[in-house]
């Protein structure tokens, strides 16, 4: 896989939108007994906390043992539940269904959530899950008109719910967020600026700095006004790298490199501490456990191995 291409952005399969609204073939594709079904887990899980149900969504059947792949069914297999069209690959269709109930694991599978797997699945895999969770979300959340609060029902193959009373299409939430690696040169060697969440609880965990893009606001800005809120660094010149879908439960990660070239005043204390590593000080660091970085799902991971030249060790 080339180090600039983040785990979850790996999809191999014609997305086929332009099939989404045609009940003829989504029919006929559902009766092909060589089409594959990807089930997710839904249902209740004990707790109405939306982050508890999250989780359970993202859940499917995984092969048990050596690499991880899908575990896909027939159409007569699946159970019932909301459908979604993931794709088409040689003239295969591939759907989701969110379950309405937990999934059992039978010999040979187990259940595994996209943040556990997702970085381990193959290319097709890894986007078959990707989608169907992102779907799933979004679907499981937007069960009522925004602008009259009556139901909406699923359309399109699942990528848009319809008003029952007023028609109005609702099409899937992406929330856009910047994750940028902050570098420098000082003393003729190259270092970047990695911060660690108080959140997180753990005070070895470091990753690149990431926040939320403002309504009215660039990419490049938000980049800009996240490092020096959460750093009193001030970058420029920030550079596209990559970008990932992060579906937990709606974001769309951008990733950036940008330059620091001084120091204001800093106005977040989200980051509890921030440190400047070279790269022998990072794989010492990362080597000795005094370091953990985010795990390979991460774009933020991406970001840092690719400045590194090659895959660090240790992880979340």
């Amino acid at each position: 896989m080339d180090p600039a291409i983040p785990s979850l952005s790996r999809f191999s399969i014609d997305p086929a939108g332009h099939l989404r609204r045609d009940a003829e073939w989504l029919e006929k594709a559902w009766a092909d007994p060589a089409t594959r079904v990807l089930v997710l887990e839904g249902g209740y899980v004990g707790t109405d906390d939306w982050r508890s149900m999250m989780l359970k969504q993202s859940r499917a059947l995984v092969t048990d043992g050596g690499a991880p792949e899908l575990v896909l069914r027939t159409p007569e297999e699946a159970p019932e539940g909301e459908r979604y069209l993931l794709g088409v690959e040689d003239g295969r269709a591939y759907f989701a269904v969110r379950a309405p109930s937990a999934l059992t694991a039978g010999e040979g599978a187990r259940l595994a959530s996209l943040r556990e797997v997702g970085a381990f699945l193959p290319d097709r895999d890894t986007g078959l899950l990707t989608r169907a969770v992102s779907l799933a979300n979004w679907n499981a959340t937007h069960g009522f008109c925004p602008a009259c609060g009556s139901r909406t029902v699923p359309a399109a193959a699942g990528h848009v719910r319809v008003c029952e009373r007023e028609g109005s299409e609702q099409y899937p939430r992406t929330d856009p967020a910047v994750i940028m690696l902050v570098h420098r040169e000082r003393d003729g060697r190259e270092e970047i600026l990695l911060g660690n969440n108080a959140r997180w609880g753990d005070e070895r965990r470091y990753s690149a700095l990431a926040g939320f893009v403002d309504a009215g606001e660039s990419l490049e800005q938000a980049v800009v006004r996240e490092v020096a809120e959460e750093t009193g660094v001030v970058v420029e010149h920030p550079r596209y790298l990559a970008s990932q879908p992060w579906p937990f439960p709606r974001s769309l990660m951008v990733g950036y490199t940008a330059r620091a070239v001084g120091e204001t005043g800093r106005t977040d204390d989200e980051i509890a501490d921030v440190r400047w590593f070279g790269r022998d000080e990072l794989l010492e660091a990362t080597r000795g456990g005094e370091v953990l970085l985010p795990g390979r799902i991460s774009i933020a991971r991406t970001l840092i191995d690719h400045w590194y030249g090659g895959e660090l060790p240790g992880e979340w």
